[in-house]
């Protein structure tokens, strides 16, 4: 899907760390399931419900890269989706909010939902929903922003999906006028998007083993 929100666009801050964490998948899916660890799941996911803002930024990329290992996520091609997106593309945002709440609460990591759930919490001029739901979101985009600079191979921004990359190159800026190349990985898709002298590297992964 595609989002024209620009006053979200006014609210990123695309300058990078001075020191990037590295993300190991594994660990990751290791602290989650593990109720002694500081990262278990449940933990993560109250502070994030209850105070994204609180999260730092190992806490925002355990919630994030752990989606790969969750079963129970809500995807683009579910029928419960596309009906919410079509009362997005309809202006229903009453129906948005209730569908979207719905959905939210079996996967509430999901930028598909939290940019809908943000445009029609803003549509309604609901300020409090709308920062929530935004700090929500902006922890998420944080942390792909927080897994590398984008500057090279090595350093590529890391996503779970083709959606969640379309929507880091809006937050980047990055226009149709950029041209993307491709580069199978062992573990995901290495994407170069280019335009003139500047190149910006992001890796689709994918969990497989």
């Amino acid at each position: 899907m595609k989002y024209n929100f620009f006053l979200l666009l006014l609210l990123f801050s695309v300058s990078s760390l001075a020191q990037k964490p590295v993300i190991h998948l594994k660990a990751i899916e290791k602290d989650l399931k593990n109720e002694k660890s500081p990262y278990y799941y449940e933990k993560l996911i109250f502070k994030y419900k209850g105070y994204p803002k609180s999260l730092d930024t190992i806490e925002a990329q355990h919630l994030y890269y752990g989606r790969s290992f969750r079963k129970d996520l809500v995807s683009t091609t579910d029928d419960e989706f596309k009906t919410l997106a079509e009362a997005f593309k309809n202006g229903d945002f009453d129906e948005c909010i209730k569908r979207g709440n719905i959905l939210y609460n079996n996967d509430p990591t999901n930028l598909d939902i939290l940019l809908i759930l943000l445009k029609a919490y803003d549509s309604k001029k609901d300020g409090n929903n709308f920062i929530h739901y935004l700090d929500q979101f902006r922890a998420m985009t944080d942390a792909i922003k927080s897994s590398g600079d984008g500057k090279s191979e090595k350093g590529a921004y890391l996503v779970n999906s083709v959606g969640d990359e379309y929507i880091l190159l809006n937050i980047l800026n990055l226009g149709k006028d950029y041209s993307r190349g491709s580069k199978s990985m062992k573990d995901g898709i290495l994407d170069i998007w280019e335009k003139d002298s500047s190149k910006v590297y992001i890796k689709v992964l994918y969990i497989d083993y």
